[in-house]
């Protein structure tokens, strides 16, 4: 690809690096209450303190962890299925998560410890929604890549197709639950829905940490086949690129990233659609350093997202779910895109 150079791609990430910095700094010191930055090594027993270490640290450092796996998969799905409107959610992953986290809300599960009574083993301290959406994200993912199995040239529309009509069968599943829901637990269930960002612990923090560096990784190392299938599957096969193989393993590594992100934060929209398009219209199409951009300035944005969403309690007399955030920031500013440049493009 043209004017890429790993020159280029280590300084523009240094850059980047310098800007989440920027953005961590602001997630872990505003908010409702702002806390000085002498809190971080202050006295334990101060109330400054504890916020930053129990409350403002975990959270800016999920929203980093969402924002860079939602965005780099954004990058990379783009590609894989060589439609500008692809999000993280294109391929079902969203529908099976939610639809299994909406029945485990919808039943009153909290835990899996309520699920599986008895077994024991630190249960109850197992989230029954979370596992409920990762093995709905999972099965989502696993039918769609069945479905696109033998289609040859047409995996990708046929990837695409099956992931839009399984979301909208399970926007509809879910539709059913709600209106069948206790009232109690409605407003749980609409606030998973809408994406919102918790308190996570450390171990959790770092389980979520190695699964999206892995997957990004895997995403990053395939970043140069998927540069070629841009050109299309003959083109790609005629230079050398198993196809089907590398289609596969980005589609499971964009979609493992997804789940990763989903079961922790429910349906935060924008951030793998919007982040991508600014990159690429900014820096160039290579995915060779679109990935690995997309997922420093999805870290970056949602942290943001995250601090606008805590400095609004004041105004809505609470906290509105981040994905709301977003939605209203990327909504406008992607229909600026598409009207300036006329046209979208993946290459």
């Amino acid at each position: 690809m043209k004017g890429f150079t790993l020159a280029r791609v280590f300084g523009l990430g240094g850059a980047f690096l310098v800007v989440l910095l920027g953005a961590f700094l602001l997630a872990i010191l505003f908010g409702d209450q702002s806390i000085p930055f002498s809190a971080v090594f202050g006295d334990p027993s101060s109330i400054d303190t504890a916020i930053f270490w129990s409350l403002r640290l975990p959270r800016a450092l999920l929203a980093a962890i969402i924002g860079a796996g939602l965005a780099a998969s954004g990058a990379t799905l783009q590609g894989v299925l060589r439609n500008p409107l692809a999000d993280p959610f294109v391929l079902g992953v969203s529908g099976g998560a939610a639809l299994g986290a909406t029945l485990a809300l919808a039943l009153g599960f909290a835990t899996v410890g309520e699920v599986a009574s008895g077994l024991g083993g630190g249960l109850e301290r197992i989230s029954a929604p979370a596992l409920f959406a990762f093995f709905g994200a999972v099965a989502a993912t696993l039918f769609v890549l069945a479905a696109s199995q033998g289609q040859g040239g047409r995996a990708p529309y046929a990837a695409l197709l099956t992931g839009v009509i399984f979301n909208a069968f399970a926007s509809a599943a879910i539709t059913l639950v709600k209106t069948l829901s206790d009232p109690d637990r409605l407003g749980e269930l609409l606030y998973w829905l809408a994406g919102a960002l918790g308190y996570e612990n450390m171990g959790t923090l770092l389980l979520s940490a190695l699964l999206q560096a892995v997957a990004i990784g895997v995403m990053m190392a395939l970043s140069g086949r998927l540069n070629l299938l841009t050109l299309g599957d003959e083109d790609a096969a005629s230079l050398g690129v198993s196809v089907a193989r590398t289609r596969r393993w980005l589609l499971l590594a964009a979609s493992a990233s997804v789940a990763g992100a989903v079961v922790l934060s429910g349906l935060i929209g924008f951030v793998g659609l919007i982040v991508p398009h600014l990159l690429r219209l900014a820096f160039g199409p290579d995915q060779r350093q679109l990935v690995p951009l997309s997922a420093l300035g999805g870290a970056a944005f949602l942290m943001l997202s995250d601090l606008l969403a805590r400095l609004a309690i004041p105004l809505f007399g609470g906290e509105p779910p981040v994905g709301t955030v977003t939605a209203l920031l990327g909504g406008p500013l992607f229909l600026a895109l598409l009207y300036r440049r006329g046209r979208l493009t993946v290459a």
